[in-house]
């Protein structure tokens, strides 16, 4: 008879003078993992929520870049795409409040969807009229569609801080690494919606966009075990009465002036690839934030991060006024880089915790969407310093509005006493 090794849980037989003693098998214990993302992804359930919205988080990257590609190559004009995508980021500024709103009165997977499905739809509508020549209010009602995809990064923290209430440690981790998420989607999406444009057809990176959106938001909603549960129907306001939260926002509007302003007058002084780096640099630094223990007083964090950004985000200055060389603007970029990821983790932090129960996912939104309106006035503003005072004086606004993130926050921003 062949040898059969016994199971390692199997019991073991034993004689004690005329008495058979069966004694249970014991396996020394797993050590725990002391990896803080490990163990993060080890909640059931979070894998595979967290592919599903990283999928359809990278479109987010594409779409614009997509979108003037599609519209200057088929129309002739920067300008037209320039005003289409100002239409549509004005239009989000607008309508993701009450889609987050709607999210959290009737639950994630019955409001993104459709919502979701809206906006795939526009975008599949505005190539079609680039495609097909339409006139050109389509392409501004087209875009302006795409307004009700949902804040999918706001509904994958919600998800967290469902998981992991009471546990700020955790939440702390679950908070940098969806930063770091961020950041990864907003620097491979540009890169792949180009890629797509140049290699395959104009209209490559909005039809790819949409069907990675669409097939990400039907995964992230199909699992519903780690779905938060719905909030009763109250007469809560908004978000916005809660004392602190109208200061935060403003310090997100400015923080969002530094992204805006930034990319515009690096774009003009060397170029798009270069940026690459700051967003790699924010990466790094926001999973490193969320491997170390934050401190208690998340008010006093927030402040030392502004700082932090506000010092930083002076290298680019000074490396362009300085030296010609790219190696050192690259250089200064990685490290300014490094200040925005610990400063927006921790700004999102705070926003959980000011946000009322069961508004989760409209405070967030309404974080998201002072973010992007602070990029649109940073763009803006950075472009005017550009075309009026030259590239170097341009990097002056990334550092005079951290320094006004600091100050609003420093004045208005409190932490919240029941939380």
């Amino acid at each position: 008879m062949p040898y059969e090794r016994t199971p390692a849980t199997a019991p073991m037989l034993a004689v004690s003078g005329d008495l058979l003693v069966i004694a249970p098998r014991t396996t020394p214990a797993r050590r725990a993992s002391t990896n803080p993302y490990r163990r993060l992804l080890a909640t059931p359930g979070a894998r595979a929520f967290t592919a599903g919205n990283l999928l359809a988080r990278l479109p987010m990257g594409m779409f614009s870049v997509s979108a003037v590609i599609m519209i200057a190559g088929s129309r002739g004009s920067y300008a037209l795409a320039g005003a289409v995508t100002a239409t549509g980021l004005a239009a989000t500024a607008v309508v993701a409040p009450w889609t987050a709103r709607l999210v959290d009165r009737y639950g994630q997977a019955r409001v993104a969807v459709p919502a979701t499905a809206i906006a795939a739809l526009g975008s599949l509508a505005l190539l079609l009229c680039v495609h097909y020549g339409a006139p050109t209010w389509t392409l501004f009602a087209s875009y302006a569609a795409t307004a009700t995809t949902p804040n999918t990064g706001g509904m994958s923290r919600a998800r967290w801080a469902h998981l992991h209430r009471g546990d700020p440690a955790a939440l702390h981790t679950a908070n940098s690494f969806e930063q770091a998420a961020d950041e990864l989607c907003f620097m491979l999406g540009p890169a792949l919606a180009a890629l797509l444009c140049a290699a395959l057809f104009p209209e490559a990176g909005t039809l790819v966009g949409a069907v990675l959106l669409m097939t990400g938001v039907l995964i992230f909603a199909a699992q519903r075990a780690t779905e938060p549960p719905v909030a009763p129907r109250t007469h809560a306001g908004s978000p916005l009465r809660t004392r602190g939260m109208p200061a935060l926002l403003a310090a997100f509007l400015a923080t969002g002036t530094v992204f805006g302003a930034m990319e515009v007058v690096t774009i003009a002084h060397a170029g798009g690839a270069i940026l690459a780096l700051q967003a790699a640099g924010s990466c790094a630094a926001g999973l490193l934030y969320g491997s170390l223990r934050p401190a208690a007083d998340i008010r006093r964090r927030l402040l030392f991060c502004l700082t932090g950004m506000t010092t930083l985000m002076s290298l680019p200055l000074l490396a362009a006024a300085s030296t010609d060389s790219l190696l050192a603007l690259a250089g200064a970029l990685l490290l300014a880089g490094a200040a925005t990821a610990p400063t927006m983790v921790t700004g999102m932090t705070l926003v959980q915790r000011l946000t009322p129960e069961g508004q989760l996912n409209e405070g967030m939104t309404l974080a998201v969407t002072a973010l992007l309106g602070g990029i649109a006035a940073g763009s803006a503003t950075g472009g005017w310093m550009v075309e009026h005072t030259g590239q170097v004086p341009g990097y002056v606004v990334p550092v005079c509005a951290a320094a006004l993130a600091l100050t609003v926050a420093a004045a208005g921003v409190r932490t919240p006493q029941n939380r």
